[in-house]
């Protein structure tokens, strides 16, 4: 990994990092107990036996906003994917499939694991999403498959990861 500043609040951290796995406050799951069944009122995702799943709603299922919905309303990203360099340049449509596959492939899962927006700016391109493991996810694929630089930055109080590939 190259040398970094790094944001104040943040830390580097490895790959395989255990921090991901921990339990940090995050201000978009529910703060209480979710009544089962609950259907999204934005993109239909059902709450049922303790987790977000694409079913088919009950006719009785309770009325909710899922926590990606609610990222989403409110602009406020989970996971920041940050891609540069002259590889990716060169090579952009084909890295933007891997990374809309790899969601595509999460999504079907796992419905709060989604793309928020992908923005360009003189040659990088930063995609935002709802998750930081999708976010996570996105950084293991490209540099399995182009290698690169690649270098995480995790933010536990906000339960923010911001992915930086390099190639």
């Amino acid at each position: 990994m190259g040398h970094t500043t790094i944001p104040e609040g943040y830390r580097q951290i490895s790959r395989h990092d255990g921090v991901f796995k921990e339990q940090v406050h995050d201000a978009y799951k529910a703060r209480g107990k979710l009544l089962e069944p609950s259907v999204c009122t934005q993109c239909g995702a059902v709450f049922h036996q303790g987790r977000w799943q694409w079913l088919q709603a009950p006719a009785n299922a309770h009325r909710a906003i899922c926590p990606a919905c609610h990222r989403i309303h409110d602009h406020y990203p989970a996971g920041f994917l940050t891609m540069k360099g002259e590889f990716f340049r060169a090579h952009r449509d084909e890295i933007m499939r891997l990374v809309h596959n790899h969601e595509q492939h999460e999504r079907k899962e796992h419905p709060l694991k989604r793309i928020m927006a992908v923005e360009e700016k003189d040659g990088t391109t930063l995609v935002t999403t709802t998750d930081i493991h999708l976010v996570r996810g996105f950084g293991e694929a490209l540099h399995h498959a182009y290698q690169g630089e690649l270098e995480y930055h995790y933010n536990p109080e906000q339960n923010l990861l911001r992915v930086s590939w390099t190639h």
